[in-house]
């Protein structure tokens, strides 16, 4: 057994005494900008992992159904932990997990550029998504925390970070390529960066202590019914957004029979789309509430995708995957954020729950796509999928806790 108790020596000493209720604003944007920065670090690392993977496929001598079955190994060590975060969560305090889950997912990324035989890549990838599934759920809990000091709804934004990471990391993957850097060079350099982020910013996060029952719990108990409704919105929203990511290309190779470069165009306009819809999604939900923006959000992933499918050409195309990107923007943020509200859950453990159940959304929509286009074609694939916006904005008004 790992004794885990040493992670509870990561105390932080904050400058500020006060309560963080008593604290000045000036104090307050500091925490949400350190929350910020490790979401951001986060989408650093997975994106950068990402912009590498044709360059480490070339290297391994690897063929497509074989680098498919490698990349399994990362969901499935996040789905091992799963579990466990939100108790590690629940137990030690998120701060002390998020800044432990995120140096090891730094030291898990370097590894992976030194994987010279497929093993050691499938090894390095089942514990890159172990830790990356701890910081996940340990960065989300302080965001909700965050959002809780601040009154207002904020954690679209920090999604937003997540996505904005995405984009860096592409660039900097190019600049490093342009720079002819082994990934194993390119990996180090981003981990240094990613370090700094952390060092500059873990005195800022909130110390709280989550509520834990005393009482003794069997090993297997029924969860809240609403986080599981909850998860279930997520699944079909993550199904949604995985979908895009895998097989955007793909609709505009063979589908929209898009020339030469055009082919990135589907996902670049999602990718755009989704990263300012979260930036802008707070403030609509402020103004709206979350009820309906999260039902305008699902009726937009729906017109989408059947805007894609029965006018499969560049223009309507390209304006339909913009609407994909906005409707999936808040959707998961949002559920997040109710999650972590609970009144009868800690906040680590709720969102271990939606999380599990949406994450499945994710890893099963893609080959799901597959399936049903082996068996009929990829558009009434994604016609299927375009049905799960339409469940999103059904769902989302059976639950109370929804505004």
């Amino acid at each position: 057994m790992i004794d885990l108790n040493f992670i509870g020596r990561f105390r932080t000493k904050a400058k500020y005494k006060k309560t963080y209720k008593d604290a000045k604003i000036s104090y307050l944007n500091r925490i949400r900008w350190a929350v910020s920065m490790f979401y951001f670090g986060m989408g650093l690392c997975f994106a950068t992992w990402a912009s590498r993977i044709p360059d480490i496929k070339t290297a391994l001598h690897l063929s497509d159904g074989h680098l498919g079955t490698i990349l399994f190994a990362l969901p499935m060590g996040q789905l091992v932990i799963m579990p466990l975060s939100g108790k590690l969560v629940t137990k030690f305090g998120s701060h002390r997990i998020l800044i432990f889950s995120l140096l090891f997912y730094v030291f898990s990324l370097t590894n992976l550029g030194l994987a010279t035989q497929a093993w050691q890549l499938s090894l390095g990838l089942f514990v890159f998504g172990i830790f990356g599934n701890l910081a996940n759920i340990s960065v989300n809990t302080q965001g909700v925390y965050t959002e809780e000091l601040f009154k207002k709804t904020i954690m679209s934004s920090f999604h937003g970070m997540w996505s904005l990471a995405g984009f860096t990391g592409a660039l900097v993957g190019l600049g490093m390529l342009a720079l002819e850097l082994t990934p194993y060079q390119h990996f180090l350099i981003v981990a240094s960066i990613v370090l700094l982020m952390i060092g500059f910013n873990f005195k800022f996060l909130i110390k709280a202590k989550e509520t834990i029952q005393t009482e003794k719990k069997k090993l297997f108990t029924k969860p809240d019914s609403a986080l599981i409704f909850l998860g279930i919105i997520g699944f079909c929203c993550m199904a949604s957004e995985g979908v895009m990511f895998d097989w955007s290309g793909v609709y505009f190779k063979d589908v929209i029979k898009a020339p030469g470069p055009l082919v990135i165009l589907g996902y670049t306009s999602f990718m755009i789309m989704m990263a300012g819809g979260r930036f802008f999604g707070d403030g609509l939900i402020h103004k709206f509430g979350r009820k309906p923006v999260i039902q305008i959000s699902g009726i937009m992933i729906s017109v989408g995708l059947f805007t894609s499918v029965f006018f499969p050409y560049i223009i309507p195309s390209t304006i339909a995957f913009m609407f994909v990107g906005l409707g999936v923007s808040t959707i998961v943020p949002t559920l997040y954020s109710i999650a972590g509200k609970n009144p009868t859950v800690p906040p680590g453990e709720a969102l271990t729950i939606v999380s599990s159940v949406s994450f499945l959304g994710f890893l099963m929509g893609p080959p799901i796509i597959g399936y049903i286009a082996e068996i009929s074609s990829l558009r009434f694939s994604f016609a299927f999928i375009g049905v799960f916006g339409f469940l999103i904005a059904l769902m989302v008004t059976k639950i109370k806790a929804i505004e």
